[in-house]
């Protein structure tokens, strides 16, 4: 690097903080995730504000450094993803959390189905079928951890509507997931899909060996204390080499940092550690995600919007909305859910924040979704996240119970306790 592109880096990473932070902390101002505020700086400094001035800003000597650092960004964010889905939040309320899980899921995507062969009109794709299971995909995420933090700030997380939703959401995501990997492992392009043959051993590993070592290495510890203070910079250095395993795979290494958060030692007798490493990730991805963001929005280029992309993107935001929130509401209410807890559930469920610009990342990035079609994802990702606030101060400002499972004993009727 020359000492100019140096000079650029910098200023870059200051300029990104400085958005990043002063616009999470307007969102956060009008009950907004924080992250959406993120997201938001990072279009603004792409072209859809900057036009051609963004190369100036941002110039292709840069570019790859910031991409390096978002990346690491990312994988932290994902083993995050997987480190909070404990299985807790899957059992527990089978007949709802699968039922709500499953109509999440199916509803949107077989809209979206529809949706893909809509778009191939305007966004042709030689790889039809992987397009179309990839746009079914996109719009039937949940982002388990936005959804979480919504939870947590409004006291919902330890009521029965909250477990209902993280437990729903947790296996919506490791559902999408494992579909995305499906979809990448087809889509890769460079005749090496016999690679995809050693994930099985690193399954292996991952599951009878490295699983036990880190029970092994973070211990019983204390509340308070962890046993081993190694711990944590072991499970950091496992991070991104599993990470680098799955990219070697000719998987994503997204996949690869979210099965190492999935093995990480979880629950009360770990709970010291897991608040050190998350409290590490933390600090680091607080510098790295707004990077993303910014990468992101790069891609992201509205200055030609006008009717056709209006309808577009009005389509869109129909099928993701009525397939997110319809799918949850009518399977919680075949399920005997009240009504408002209902409504209030398939909110929640409609949340997608930074998963699903993680998920529209690797479709651009193996060319199933162009520059236009790209950009317009994220708007969705963005309205959809930004609708889940409102909407429940609009159904759920006063709580009501939610019913225990027919025919449950004393123990499942406890845990239907008051939302």
């Amino acid at each position: 690097m020359s000492s100019h592109q140096v000079q650029l880096l910098f200023a870059d990473l200051a300029l990104i903080m400085l958005v990043a932070r002063g616009l999470g902390w307007v969102a956060a101002r009008f009950g907004q995730p924080v992250v959406i505020g993120e997201i938001v700086g990072g279009i603004l400094l792409g072209p859809t504000i900057l036009g051609g001035a963004v190369d100036s800003l941002f110039p292709t000597g840069v570019r790859p450094l910031l991409t390096g650092m978002a990346d690491v960004g990312v994988a932290l964010f994902m083993f995050t993803v997987g480190l909070e889905i404990e299985a807790r939040h899957l059992r527990g309320r089978g007949w709802l959390t699968s039922g709500t899980a499953l109509g999440s899921m199916l509803v949107p995507f077989s809209l979206g189905i529809g949706l893909a062969y809509y778009l191939l009109h305007d966004h042709a794709n030689h790889r039809h079928g992987t397009f179309i299971v990839f746009i079914g995909l996109s719009v039937s995420v949940t982002a388990f951890p936005v959804l979480a933090r919504i939870l947590a700030d409004r006291g919902l997380s330890r009521t029965a509507l909250g477990g209902i939703a993280l437990a729903a959401a947790a296996l919506v995501d490791v559902l999408a997931w494992t579909g995305l990997a499906g979809v990448q492992a087809v889509a890769a392009d460079g005749g090496q899909h016999w690679r995809l043959v050693l994930a099985f051993p690193y399954l292996l590993v991952i599951v009878f060996v490295i699983r036990p070592l880190l029970r092994w290495l973070v211990g019983n510890g204390t509340v308070t204390r962890p046993q081993n203070p190694s711990a944590v910079l072991v499970v950091l250095v496992g991070i991104l080499l599993s990470a680098a395993a799955t990219e070697a795979m000719g998987l994503h290494f997204i996949f690869g940092a979210f099965i190492f958060g999935l093995v990480t030692p979880k629950g009360e007798a770990v709970q010291a550690f897991h608040v050190e490493i998350t409290d590490h990730i933390t600090r680091i991805s607080g510098l790295l995600l707004p990077v993303y963001f910014v990468v992101a929005g790069l891609g992201v280029d509205l200055r030609h919007f006008g009717g056709t992309q209006a309808s577009e993107l009005g389509v869109i935001l129909a099928v993701a909305i009525a397939g997110k929130f319809g799918g949850t509401y009518l399977t919680a209410r075949l399920l005997r859910l009240p009504s408002r807890p209902a409504c209030a559930l398939a909110a929640l469920m409609n949340t997608r924040g930074l998963t699903e610009l993680v998920i529209l990342g690797v479709g651009k990035q193996l060319g199933l979704l162009d520059g236009p079609l790209y950009s317009l994802m994220v708007v969705m990702a963005v309205v959809t996240t930004m609708m889940t606030g409102p909407l429940l101060n609009l159904i759920y400002r006063v709580p009501v119970e939610v019913p225990p499972a027919p025919g449950a004993g004393r123990r499942e009727a406890a845990k239907a306790a008051s939302v």
